[in-house]
């Protein structure tokens, strides 16, 4: 009789664990794909357009052409290259995920890490102030007329820095980086609005060395 009444109750039990899933609300991370349409969609094509992976029109579409440009830039950026807009893929392009809470520290987040990767593949061997330096470079040129107006325009403007070329922003990341962007982005520039810097010793671009010089921190010499 105990063994009936204690089945009994297991069954009961279940049935109420499994009535609880089923009526819960299921969180799932927003991500844009193939069919998919709207802004988010539209600001996909229009990173991806200026980066040199997209050349279809802007129209908030995610067709093959979309899919195989981001299939273009995961593979780039070490990402699986499923063609999928998800959260990983958003954030390293920098873009805000149209849907979930917390968006705006979703978005902050979002950019600290995408500036301390690029900080981390070019200057992880440089001093601190050297890494917050190259922190302060990229969002110089966020302000500057010249260059796209976001963390992300500016990381992957075609050929604009070395570690997005040879894959070095995808290293493992190391802590100094984290907080060096951090430092950046809440103001701190040592290198006195600097747009460029570059490495004297391994540098091959003669026009770079005709900029007027800064300062040099580490092994890079900042300049306008």
């Amino acid at each position: 009789m105990k063994r009936k009444q204690k089945i009994i109750s297991l069954i009961a039990s279940a049935v109420l664990v499994c009535s609880f899933a089923a009526n819960s609300p299921k969180t799932r991370e927003a991500l844009s794909k193939f069919g998919s349409t709207g802004a988010e969609v539209t600001n996909i094509q229009k990173k991806l357009s200026a980066w040199g992976y997209y050349s279809g029109s802007i129209d908030g579409i995610y067709g093959s052409g979309t899919m195989n440009a981001v299939k273009k830039f995961q593979s780039k950026n070490g990402l699986t290259p499923d063609g999928i807009a998800g959260p990983a893929t958003l954030s390293k392009m920098g873009i805000q995920s149209s849907s979930g809470t917390g968006s705006q520290n979703s978005s902050q987040s979002s950019t600290v890490n995408l500036l301390a990767m690029v900080i981390n593949g070019e200057a992880r061997g440089e001093p601190y102030i050297g890494q917050v330096a190259v922190g302060a470079v990229i969002l110089n040129r966020v302000e500057h007329s010249s260059f796209p107006n976001t963390v992300a325009g500016v990381i992957y403007q075609p050929g604009a820095f070395t570690a997005v070329s040879d894959g070095q922003i995808n290293a493992a990341m190391t802590d100094s980086c984290i907080r060096a962007a951090q430092d950046a982005l809440n103001g701190w520039d040592p290198v006195g609005g600097a747009i460029y810097y570059y490495n004297p010793v391994t540098a091959t671009n003669k026009w770079i060395r005709t900029r007027p010089v800064i300062t040099t921190i580490g092994k890079h010499v900042f300049c306008n």
